[in-house]
């Protein structure tokens, strides 16, 4: 793949917001049940697509995507694009929760920080590949209803955060793997300043209503920190101190 089509795909069929390139074939119809869509989301979005860390493509098979979307909007769960969740937020593409989260590398027995619960399936999915996951929502109407449906995936009530993300959690840094899922003008010093040593966060950098970078960000044992530019994507803005 030449980089002028990486980038090209990156653009289309990263974006958080909308969608704007050739779909993958239509899913199966609502009467074929979720697993099957599930399957046919697999298939045709995330492997067909370059997405090859098992541990991830596991956990999006074993998540059900339709549980985090509100019950007008489910028949669009396994659509090759973002759903609506209420509140101006959106539940992001399957593919871009895919490629985030094969990027953030978790393995087992990592402690990992969320930023941005929106509807809690990234955290659900995060939840499927190691023990600790913490999660902030700044909306407090998004936050209850994850409140209400993360525990069951594994993530105890004390580790779903109502808060502005821009701090993190410093009570339980560090943490090993940092994702954030709302796009702030720059990365956040405090997120920084919480990644352990040999620790990578993934977060999306850039202007709110224009195309914005996706960052990985790693500290090496000696405490280094190294930025590496990756997709161009489009998130939603960090609201609160991000904004200031």
């Amino acid at each position: 793949m030449t980089c002028f089509n990486k980038i090209l795909m990156a653009t289309a069929a990263a974006s958080a917001v909308a969608y704007a390139g050739p779909a993958s074939p239509v899913p199966p119809a609502i009467s074929e049940g979720w697993a099957e869509q599930r399957n046919h989301m697999i298939e045709s979005q995330i492997i067909a697509r370059g997405i090859k860390d098992p541990a991830v493509i596991d956990a999006l098979r074993n998540v059900p995507r339709e549980r985090f979307i509100p019950e007008t909007d489910r028949p669009l769960a396994y659509g090759d694009h973002p759903v609506p969740i209420g509140h101006g937020q959106t539940i992001s593409q399957p593919y871009i929760v895919a490629y985030m989260t094969e990027l953030l590398q978790v393995r087992p027995g990592h402690r990992v920080l969320e930023i941005g619960t929106g509807s809690g399936y990234q955290a659900a999915v995060l939840a499927r590949m190691t023990d600790t996951v913490h999660t902030i929502e700044i909306v407090e109407p998004l936050h209850r209803r994850a409140s209400a449906i993360l525990p069951g995936f594994g993530i105890p009530t004390d580790r779903i955060v109502l808060g502005d993300g821009y701090a993190g959690l410093p009570d339980e840094a560090p943490f090993d793997r940092i994702i954030v899922t709302a796009a702030p003008p720059k990365v956040p010093q405090p997120l920084i300043d919480q990644l352990a040593p040999g620790g990578r966060m993934v977060v999306p950098v850039g202007p709110t209503g224009e195309t914005q970078q996706l960052l990985l960000i790693t500290r090496d044992q000696d405490g280094r920190v190294q930025r590496t530019a990756d997709l161009f994507v489009r998130f939603v803005p960090m609201t609160g101190e991000a904004q200031k």
